[in-house]
């Protein structure tokens, strides 16, 4: 009986893995691609009220287009103020 699980838990974990890499190739050739055209930096992906902030996550979860960035469990879309009440400096 765990034997279907396990082979249907194998092949997620291969998929994930593919999908990782596949993911990780794009942001390779985009970096090139803007050293090229000469952006050095990228933009940071944190708002500007939670620089510092110990309860930022910024972590995005869900699929193709469907993707959503988690900011914190406070504000899931970011604080659209300058300062946000409930930051707390990150230990």
């Amino acid at each position: 009986m765990n034997a279907p699980r396990n082979a249907f838990r194998r092949a997620n974990d291969s998929f994930r893995k593919a999908d990782h890499a596949s993911w990780h190739r794009h942001q390779s050739r985009l970096h090139i691609l803007r050293s090229q055209l000469g952006f050095t930096e990228t933009s940071p992906s944190r708002p500007k009220s939670c620089l510092g902030c110990e309860h930022y996550h910024g972590v995005a979860y869900g699929y193709g287009d469907r993707r959503q960035l988690l900011i914190c469990g406070f504000h899931p879309f970011g604080w659209e103020g300058e300062i946000c009440p409930d930051w707390s400096e990150a230990l």
